[in-house]
């Protein structure tokens, strides 16, 4: 009897240790330049506690997967050490890397039906190509922390299972300014009377420019097969 009282203890004050996170909310308004363009998804928002947090512990892999000469998604945020796995679901190959900051890497080509991967072991921004077909593309953000999300269509987002604490916040989105989104970075007290936040960041809709992976252009006139 004893025991089960000990148990029952220790179970209710994990309980109460659990029930103390909290869920973070905010939204993120995206200016768009063009008048083509309009949305606020794809804004990573994370936060970083001013304290040690936990070890890093082994996440689920996450995938990015090749269709239809698309990457989806597009963006993609992981925590810092978590695989990432690109399989290969179109009819024909592809050629995978990376070489333009964050995680570089080069997958090589491989046929459909296989699937290469990758573990993102250091915080940044990887963009990621096929080198064979140009208008794929999509961004890997790695970041040092398990509180981290994407911003819905609308701009809204939620970071849940937060424990309250002195945070850093910050934001990444694929065509804002560094300058911006630095800025944009502050100090925050999560608490349970913590109000949602709100953001707005200005896009430039303008389409990256990128070489192969051997730094040339990539061919004009290539086979429509591909």
């Amino acid at each position: 009897m004893r025991g089960l009282r000990l148990l029952t203890v220790i179970f209710l004050s994990c309980g109460a240790l659990t029930a103390q996170d909290l869920t973070f909310r905010g939204k993120v308004a995206v200016v768009h330049r063009s008048s083509h363009k309009s949305g606020s998804a794809d804004v990573v928002v994370w936060l970083t506690p001013a304290h040690p947090i936990e070890p890093v512990v082994a996440s689920p892999p996450a995938r990015l997967v090749q269709k239809d000469k698309r990457f989806s998604p597009h963006v993609i945020a992981v925590r810092v050490g978590t695989e990432i796995e690109f399989p290969n679901q179109d009819p024909f190959f592809h050629d995978v890397f990376s070489i333009y900051r964050g995680k570089p890497f080069d997958l090589g080509l491989y046929e459909s039906g296989t699937t290469r991967k990758v573990k993102f072991s250091q915080p940044g921004v990887s963009y990621i190509f096929c080198n064979i077909h140009p208008e794929m593309s999509a961004a890997v953000v790695a970041v040092p922390t398990p509180h981290f999300t994407l911003t819905s269509e609308d701009g809204s987002f939620q970071i849940a299972h937060v424990p309250p604490g002195h945070y850093k916040m910050e934001f990444w989105y694929e065509m804002a300014s560094e300058a911006e989104l630095a800025s944009l970075a502050r100090e925050l007290d999560i608490g349970p009377d913590t109000s949602a936040v709100s953001a707005t960041l200005h896009s430039s809709d303008l389409p990256s420019q990128h070489l192969d992976k051997y730094g040339q252009e990539y061919p004009k006139d290539k086979p429509k097969s591909y």
